[in-house]
């Protein structure tokens, strides 16, 4: 009998779907904050707008490469861009700084759910 990792079927689809889920909703909050951040801030330039719907994109590209492990580090440059896009405008930084902590959450659980059992053994003195 084989031993799983945990109490999961499929321990790297479920961290997969976290992960996806997690930038479908990163998706959803960038593509609607565009008309808060114009109100909020004043102008919005052309340039704003382009690194929203950049940044929204490549969530939604980046969702679907979960499986190909340096998806999961490209995520983590895409926080980190999103925060640097925060001298546009001040809300980006703001979406950046949470959604970066949002990911290293996910990336906390992937690690806890996809690590090797731990092994019951007596301590050796």
């Amino acid at each position: 009998m084989s031993e799983q990792r945990s109490g999961l079927r499929n321990p790297a689809g479920a961290a997969r779907g976290l992960g996806a889920g997690t930038l479908i909703l990163e998706t959803v909050v960038l593509l609607l904050a565009i008309q808060p951040m114009r109100m909020l801030g004043g102008d919005l330039s052309g340039a704003t707008i382009g690194v929203i719907l950049g940044a929204a994109v490549a969530c939604v590209a980046l969702a679907g490469l979960l499986r190909r492990d340096w998806a999961w580090y490209a995520v983590a440059v895409l926080q980190g861009l999103l925060m640097l896009a925060g001298f546009l405008h001040w809300a980006l930084a703001g979406v950046g700084l949470l959604f970066g902590l949002a990911w290293l959450y996910v990336l906390n659980v992937r690690r806890t759910i996809l690590a090797p059992p731990k092994r019951d053994e007596p301590p050796t003195d």
